[in-house]
C-alpha cells in the first residue's frame, strides 16, 4: 500500500471539500431558480402588475382546464370584484405570455351600478354571468362586430349562448361615460367593450381562447367545473354543441344591447 506524499493528498482532498462545502450553496440556489418553462401566473401578473395575481392565478387554473380538451392562444381574465370606472380586463397571450390589451368592461344593469354585487344564469336576468367561457365565433349582429360566448361552469354560465351574453363594442363603455355618470353604461349582461377597440379585440380572441370572468362569490369558487375536478362536463361542453345556436344568430343578436 503506497502512501501518498503531503502534497498529492492536499491536491486529491481539497477539490472534495470544496465540492461538499458547495452543495448546500447550490440546492438553494436551484430551488430558488425558476423553472426553465417559468410559472404561466407567474408571468402573466408580472406583465399585467395591476391585475390581481390571485384572479390571475385562478384563471390559469381554468385555463388549464380547457387545454385538457383544446388548445388555446389568448386568455382573457374579467375581475369583476373592481369598479367599472377601472380598467378590469385584461387580454394575455398565452404562448408568448404578454399583455395584448387592459381595457374597460361592462356588466349587466341588474348586476349593480358601479360595482359589481349580483349575477345570474338565468335568461331575461339582464345580470352578468361568472365562469370559464371559450370564444365560439363572430357574427355582424345589432351591435355590429360581435364574439359569442360558451359557458363551461353548469349552473354558472352555460346559459351563455341562449341568452346571446357575447361580446361587442358600446359607445357606453369609455371613461368620457364614466366621468360624466360615475360609472359606464351597462349591458343587458354582456361583456361589452369600448367600440373603438371592439373588432381588433375580437379578432385577438376568436379562436382557441378563454374567457374567465371573476367576482369573490364563494358559492361558484366552490362549484365551478372548470375550478374543481375539470370533469366530464367540461370535456362534453366543448366536445358537442360548439355551433348549436349558431343558425340564430339573428334573434339572438336582437337580444344583446
Amino acid at each position: 500500500m503506497s502512501i501518498l506524499a503531503p502534497r498529492t493528498l492536499v491536491r486529491r482532498v481539497l477539490p472534495v471539500v470544496s465540492l461538499l462545502f458547495m452543495l448546500p450553496f447550490a440546492s438553494r440556489a436551484a430551488a430558488a431558480a425558476p423553472d426553465a418553462s417559468g410559472d404561466l401566473a407567474s408571468a402573466l401578473s408580472r406583465a399585467a402588475p395591476a391585475a390581481d395575481p390571485k384572479v390571475i392565478a385562478l384563471a390559469t387554473r381554468a385555463l388549464q382546464c380547457v387545454q385538457k380538451a383544446m388548445p388555446t392562444r389568448t386568455l382573457s381574465v374579467i375581475d369583476y370584484s373592481r369598479p367599472s370606472t377601472e380598467p378590469r380586463l385584461w387580454v394575455f397571450d398565452v404562448n408568448r405570455r404578454t399583455l395584448l390589451f387592459k381595457e374597460w368592461v361592462a356588466h349587466g344593469r341588474n348586476s349593480g351600478d358601479n360595482l359589481t354585487e349580483r349575477f345570474s344564469n338565468a335568461p331575461g336576468s339582464l345580470m352578468s354571468s361568472l365562469g370559464t367561457f371559450v370564444t365560439d365565433g363572430t357574427y355582424q349582429g345589432h351591435n355590429g362586430y360581435s364574439l359569442r360566448l360558451k359557458g363551461l361552469d353548469d349552473g354558472f354560465n352555460d346559459n351563455a349562448e341562449s341568452r346571446a351574453i357575447v361580446i361587442h363594442g358600446a359607445n357606453y363603455v369609455s371613461p368620457a361615460f364614466a366621468k360624466t355618470q360615475g360609472r359606464i353604461g351597462r349591458s343587458w349582461g354582456c361583456p361589452a367593450v369600448r367600440a373603438g377597440v371592439a373588432h381588433k379585440l375580437i379578432d385577438a380572441i376568436r379562436e382557441r381562447s378563454v374567457v374567465f370572468a371573476y367576482y369573490p362569490d364563494k358559492r361558484w369558487l366552490g362549484n365551478a367545473a372548470t375550478l374543481g375536478d375539470c370533469g366530464a362536463s367540461v370535456t362534453a361542453s366543448l366536445d358537442g354543441g360548439a355551433g348549436h345556436a349558431r343558425g340564430q344568430a339573428g334573434t339572438r343578436a336582437a337580444l344583446s344591447p
